[in-house]
């Protein structure tokens, strides 16, 4: 079975590592950073920056350990949460999304602010594709410098969710490096007309 932390720790001198943890610890107290996070600290704003090296609850890896990963980890549940328009109770995809082989598209989810529905909708959805079973696998992208799976995978920490990897690379460095994807068709949300804020 694959150990992404073990062999991080292992690869990665402990000088390095400081400044990325720390890093996460204050995102949302720089002064820098003041409008860019809510009270609960996630991202709300300019979603394509620069993000941390780490997402709360989570391993962070890169290209060529999510490629390991995918291949040792059968029960990986690969969730992609790039955003799409959706509007009278459907998503409005006007050109094909290619994502990871096994990637589950939850458009919207990386919001950092998020109504009941689309929350319970993320959260709703990764129960369902891990059996409810909260230890197995979860790995969560979007593109690189993107904060929307950052914020994304602090949600599914927060609930519960305890085996969780933050591809922070993210779907395009995933297509340069010539590895193959797949097109992904979004998760069909259940809502009704008055709740159909997050686009």
């Amino acid at each position: 079975m694959f150990r992404p932390l073990v062999k991080l720790a292992l690869s990665i001198p402990l000088t390095l590592l400081l400044p990325l943890i720390a890093g996460n610890a204050t995102a949302s107290t720089d002064p820098q950073s003041a409008g860019l996070f809510s009270d609960a600290g996630y991202r709300v704003d300019r979603y394509r920056s620069p993000t941390p090296g780490q997402a709360t609850g989570a391993v962070t890896v890169d290209t060529k350990a999510m490629e390991e990963l995918i291949k040792d980890e059968p029960a990986l549940v690969i969730i992609d949460v790039i955003n799409l328009e959706f509007r009278h109770n459907r998503f409005l995809q006007t050109e094909p999304h290619h994502s990871l082989p096994s990637a589950h598209w939850l458009p919207n989810t990386g919001q950092g602010e998020l109504n009941k529905d689309w929350h319970d909708y993320l959260i709703n959805n990764v129960r369902q594709l891990t059996d409810n079973d909260q230890d197995q696998p979860v790995a969560v992208l979007c593109k690189s410098d993107c904060w929307l799976s950052w914020n994304a995978v602090k949600r599914l920490s927060e609930s519960g969710f305890k085996t969780l990897y933050w591809y922070k690379d993210g779907v395009d460095s995933w297509q340069n490096a010539g590895l193959p994807t797949q097109p992904a068709d979004p998760i069909q949300p259940e809502f009704t007309a008055q709740h159909q804020n997050n686009n």
